[in-house]
């Protein structure tokens, strides 16, 4: 399967992965922020479509430190031109909801004031294989309602 996806600056990536098979993608927007249930982690933060959402270590809650390589493997969470702000879904309190300014001039959607980001390897609703991986300088971890990293592998 060719996965496309956008990179920090915009530009379109492309990507390789085995197998599609797997939950299907839902329906709501990717700027949309909700609780989904993801094996052996409980209710963590997905986007609209179900896919797991991460926090990085090193943005210590502030701006994001993971551009460039960092940001293609680990898209961030991005506000679409036009829309004027992400969506509070089911289980997720608004007030912790909010967005930061990139370096590249783009709107990331933050929880608990943490940027939030995907991992291109999760391809369908359920999959974290992003948890607890030390990559890209540093640790990556799944967020629950609270807007606390869950640190269980």
């Amino acid at each position: 399967m060719i996965l496309t996806a956008c990179g920090a600056s915009g530009t379109a990536v492309h990507s390789s992965f085995g197998p599609t098979s797997g939950p299907k993608l839902e329906s709501g927007p990717t700027y949309e922020v909700k609780l989904g249930n993801v094996g052996g982690l409980g209710p963590v933060l997905v986007t609209g479509q179900g896919l797991t959402l991460y926090l990085f270590e090193p943005d210590h809650q502030s701006r994001s430190t993971c551009g460039g390589l960092c940001a293609v493997q680990w898209p961030p969470l991005i506000v679409p031109k036009g829309t004027p702000a992400p969506i509070a879904g089911p289980g997720i309190k608004a007030s912790l909801l909010g967005t930061s300014v990139r370096a590249d001039g783009t709107i990331q959607i933050t929880y608990n004031r943490w940027p939030l980001y995907r991992w291109l390897p999760d391809l369908h609703p359920g999959q974290a294989t992003g948890q607890g991986l030390h990559n890209l300088g540093g640790l990556w971890y799944v967020m629950n309602a609270a807007g606390s990293a869950v640190t269980t592998k």
